[in-house]
């Protein structure tokens, strides 16, 4: 089957490096996409036009932040599931910032840093790493310190149009010790969808820390909505 998948902010295509082969090996065809993260509806228009490089029903998998690009993209009629990984699941006309703005402020927030235009950027250092990814090696924290990038403020306070979960079947992974996305905010948007939970345990780098069960809840989802392989 055809699979899309979608990083979160400040991420690159490299949050699904350890995915791909395990998908690729279950005769999956990959697509990833580098959003530019200067708005909410700048990435979803760039994910729609990844869709095109692809030929059949699509399934769509987003991490983190990608998770509100892939409900506002899984509109378009070639999507047929959405599969969301430790995911922000707007419902329509709510932003990714009033959802976390219902709780606690997650721990991740004593390190990110707003630039001069309002981006913001996360600031790790082994402070940052003990709490927020201790289960990252060194030489995984080495690359996604490299590859960080900012992201602009409308990627978190623009409203999702009609969720795309509401009509497709949704499957959603939480990250049990996730200290970036709160784990009761995780399971709110799981049950709020109505989505196929399934639990890890971990920090937020789900996708570094349990490939196989990334992998493998990826490959169900695309088998349960008729992605034979």
């Amino acid at each position: 089957m055809d699979i899309v998948l979608v990083h979160g902010a400040g991420g690159r295509p490299t949050t699904w490096s350890a995915v791909q082969p395990l998908l690729t090996a279950r005769g999956h065809r990959l697509f990833t996409v580098t959003n530019p993260m200067t708005s909410l509806a700048d990435d979803i228009a760039q994910t729609t036009a990844a869709l095109e490089a692809t030929s059949g029903p699509v399934l769509l998998a987003g991490h983190s932040y990608g998770g509100a690009v892939i409900t506002n993209v899984g509109r378009d009629p070639r999507i047929k599931g959405l599969v969301y990984i430790a995911a922000f699941a707007p419902d329509e006309g709510e932003t990714v910032n009033e959802i976390v703005e219902r709780y606690e402020p997650a721990e991740i927030s004593k390190y990110m840093r707003r630039g001069p235009n309002g981006e913001w950027k996360s600031e790790p250092g082994p402070e940052f790493w003990a709490e927020i990814g201790p289960d990252l090696s060194a030489e995984q924290r080495a690359v996604v310190e490299a590859e960080a990038r900012k992201a602009d403020n409308l990627v978190f306070t623009q409203a999702t149009g009609e969720p795309a979960w509401r009509s497709l079947p949704s499957w959603y992974l939480v990250a049990d010790d996730d200290r970036t996305l709160r784990p009761e905010i995780q399971n709110f948007m799981a049950e709020r969808m109505q989505a196929t939970v399934e639990h890890v345990p971990g920090s937020h780098y789900t996708t570094l820390v349990w490939p196989e069960r990334v992998a493998d809840l990826v490959h169900r989802a695309a088998l349960a909505v008729g992605g034979v392989v």
